[in-house]
C-alpha cells in the first residue's frame, strides 16, 4: 500500500457491493452518488437486478424532491450494473460486504473475493457484531481489510465507523476513512473491541431507563418523557427500542455482554427479554413496551397537578450545572436568601427539608430531603424529575413541585431512586466513554463525533463531562456502587483518573480544592452539608 493510496478512491474506480438488503442498496446508492461505478451483487438469483431498480426508484425521488439533477440521476443509473456472480468483481478497487451476520458466511465469501480481484483492492465488511479480525482472519493479505459500519438508512445518516481490525494495515484504514469522507459521509475510527463506538457506549441509554422501571421506580412513559424534556434526548429508551425492535436491540446487547465476557457493566435486560419472549417486538408487531396498534392511546407521562411556588429558597453554596436555576428563580418571583456557602448542590426549602441534585444517594437516607434530577439545560428544559422518600415532608415536596412549575417545567415525581433517570444515565455513557479512550478504542472526539451521529445524542459525553463539576460523575457512580455492589455503577479507572487530573488541573489555576473529606468526595457524598450542620439532619 503506497503512501499515495492514503487519499480516497478515485472516483472513476468501481465500489462492489455484495449483499442487496436495505443495508448494501444504501451503501451502493451513497457510493453511486459520490460518483463511482458500482456493481451490485447477491446470491440469490434476481436480487442484483431487483436493488438496481430500487435505488433508481429512489434516485427519481431525489429527482422529485429537487435533491439530484435529471441529468445526474441518468448518469448514476449508467454506472450501476447488477453483477451476475464473483467474478464480475474483478476490477473493484473496494468492495463492501452487507451479507447476513454470520461469521462463517461472511468469511467464505471473503475467501472467494480474495480469489477474484486485485491485490490492491480494499475489502470491507459492514459487520456491525463480529469482530473484523475474525472475519479476516483467513485471509491472505488480511492488512486490506477493514470495518465500515454504515448506520441504516445509509443515505441519510452521516455516520461511518472506520474499524481496523488486528492486522488492518494503518494506511488502509487512513484510505478507507478518506473515501467515506469523500462521499459525504462523517467517519471515526476505531479499535476492534467489542461493539466498536457506538454499540458499546450506548448500553447505559437502554440499560439504565429499564433499570429504573424494573426498579419500580417510574413507568416507560415517565422514564421517556424525562429523558427527552430534561435529559434533551430525542427520544427515550422504550420509545426508541420499539422503533429499533425489541429482538434487535436486546441481541444486540446480549452480544455485546457476551464479548465482555458478561461484564456485569453490560449486563441485558430481564424485563427486556421477556418481551422478546412474548413476541412483543414494537412497532413492528404492533406492540412492545407501547401499544401501537390502529386505536392505540399513547400512555402519558406522571406529572404532578399545580401547587403554589415557595415565598423563597435559601442557596449559598455552588449549584454548579444546576447554576441556572437560580436567575430563573429570580426572574420568576422567586427571593433567594444566601445561606451557607459550603452546602454545594442543594437548596433550602421554607419548610427547612432540602432540594438536591442528584448525586447517587437516596432521600431515604435523609430527614427532609428531595432529590431533583440532571438536565442538560435548566432554562431550556421543560421537565424536571424529582423523588422523595416515603417519609420526606409532604410541605417539602409540594414546595420543590411549585418552586419548578412556577419556573415554567412540567414535574414527573419518580420513586426514590439513586441517580434518578438522567444522571444515572448519563454518568454511565460518560464512564464508559472515559473506560474507552483510555483502551484505546477511539479518540475522545470521535467518540463524540459518533454519539452525536449514530445516536443522535444531544451532546457527547465527554463533552457532557466537561460541563460539570470535577468529580461530579465520578462521585455519583461511587454512591451508586456503594448501594448497588455488584459492580455496574463502579467507577472506571478511567474515570477516576480523569476526575483526578482535573482537580489537580483546578489546583494548579487557583481553583478551590473541592475539600470533601480524604475520600475526595465533592457535591455527591459532600452534598448534605446542610443535613450534617443540622438543618435536615441525617435520618
Amino acid at each position: 500500500m503506497s503512501a499515495e493510496e492514503n487519499a480516497g478512491l478515485d472516483p472513476r474506480r468501481t465500489v462492489a457491493v455484495v449483499g442487496t438488503g436495505t443495508m448494501g442498496q444504501g451503501i451502493a446508492q451513497v457510493a453511486l452518488v459520490a460518483g463511482h461505478p458500482v456493481r451490485l451483487h447477491d446470491s440469490l438469483p434476481g436480487r442484483a437486478e431487483e436493488a438496481a431498480a430500487a435505488i433508481g426508484a429512489r434516485l427519481d425521488r431525489l429527482v422529485d424532491k429537487g435533491r439530484m439533477t435529471a441529468d445526474a440521476r441518468d448518469a448514476a443509473r449508467a454506472r450501476l450494473h447488477p453483477a451476475a456472480g464473483l467474478g464480475d468483481l474483478s476490477d473493484a478497487a473496494l468492495v463492501v460486504e452487507a451479507v447476513a451476520e454470520r461469521l462463517d458466511v461472511k468469511r467464505e465469501l471473503f475467501a472467494a473475493l480474495e480469489e477474484t480481484v486485485a491485490d490492491d483492492c480494499l475489502l470491507a465488511t459492514n459487520t456491525s457484531s463480529l469482530p473484523v479480525t475474525a472475519v479476516a482472519g483467513g485471509l491472505r493479505l488480511p492488512g486490506r481489510f477493514v470495518g465500515l459500519h454504515f448506520f441504516n438508512p445509509a443515505p441519510l445518516l452521516p455516520l461511518v465507523e472506520v474499524v481496523s481490525g488486528h492486522a488492518t494495515e494503518p494506511a488502509v484504514a487512513a484510505r478507507a476513512r478518506a473515501t467515506v469522507a469523500a462521499w459525504g459521509k462523517t467517519p471515526v475510527h476505531s479499535a476492534d473491541l467489542p461493539g466498536f463506538i457506538v454499540n458499546r457506549i450506548a448500553r447505559p441509554f437502554y440499560a439504565e431507563g429499564f433499570a429504573v422501571y424494573e426498579d419500580r421506580g417510574a413507568d416507560p412513559a415517565t422514564i421517556d418523557a424525562v429523558l427527552r424534556e430534561c435529559g434533551g434526548f430525542r427520544m427515550g429508551p422504550f420509545e426508541l427500542t420499539d422503533l429499533i425492535g425489541q429482538d434487535i436491540n436486546e441481541a444486540v446487547t446480549h452480544s455485546v455482554w457476551e464479548a465482555f465476557f458478561r461484564n456485569v457493566k453490560f449486563t441485558p435486560s430481564l424485563a427486556q427479554r421477556r418481551l422478546v419472549e412474548a413476541g412483543l417486538l414494537g412497532r413492528k408487531t404492533g406492540r412492545g413496551w407501547y401499544d401501537h396498534g390502529p386505536d392505540a392511546v399513547r400512555p402519558e407521562p406522571h406529572t404532578a397537578p399545580p401547587e403554589p411556588a415557595p415565598a423563597y429558597v435559601i442557596g449559598g453554596g455552588d449549584l454548579g450545572p444546576a447554576a441556572e436555576l437560580l436567575p430563573l428563580m429570580r426572574e420568576s418571583g422567586i427571593t433567594v436568601r444566601p445561606g451557607n456557602e459550603e452546602a454545594d448542590l442543594q437548596l433550602l426549602l421554607p419548610s427547612g427539608g432540602q432540594l438536591v441534585l442528584a448525586d447517587g444517594q437516596s432521600s431515604a437516607e435523609f430527614r427532609d430531603v428531595v432529590y431533583f434530577d440532571l438536565a442538560l439545560d435548566y432554562r431550556a428544559a421543560t421537565r424536571i424529575a424529582l423523588s422523595a422518600a416515603p417519609h420526606t415532608g409532604d410541605r417539602t415536596l409540594r414546595e420543590a413541585i411549585g418552586l419548578f412549575q412556577a419556573l415554567g417545567k412540567k414535574v414527573s415525581v419518580i420513586g426514590d431512586v439513586p441517580g434518578m433517570i438522567v444522571a444515572r444515565t448519563v454518568a454511565r455513557l460518560i464512564d464508559l466513554a472515559a473506560d474507552a479512550v483510555a483502551k484505546g478504542v477511539a479518540t475522545g472526539e470521535d467518540i463524540d463525533t459518533a454519539m452525536r451521529l449514530g445516536v443522535n445524542y444531544p451532546i457527547g459525553p465527554l463533552a457532557w463531562n466537561r460541563r460539570l463539576p470535577s468529580g461530579y460523575i465520578h462521585d455519583l457512580l461511587d454512591a451508586l456502587h456503594t448501594r448497588v455492589p455488584d459492580g455496574r455503577y463502579a467507577p472506571s479507572l478511567a474515570l477516576f483518573q480523569l476526575s483526578s487530573a482535573e482537580d489537580h488541573a483546578e489546583d494548579h489555576d487557583g481553583g478551590d480544592d473541592r475539600d470533601g473529606g480524604e475520600d475526595g468526595v465533592a457535591g455527591a457524598g459532600g452534598g448534605r452539608a446542610g443535613a450534617e450542620a443540622g438543618e435536615g439532619a441525617q435520618s
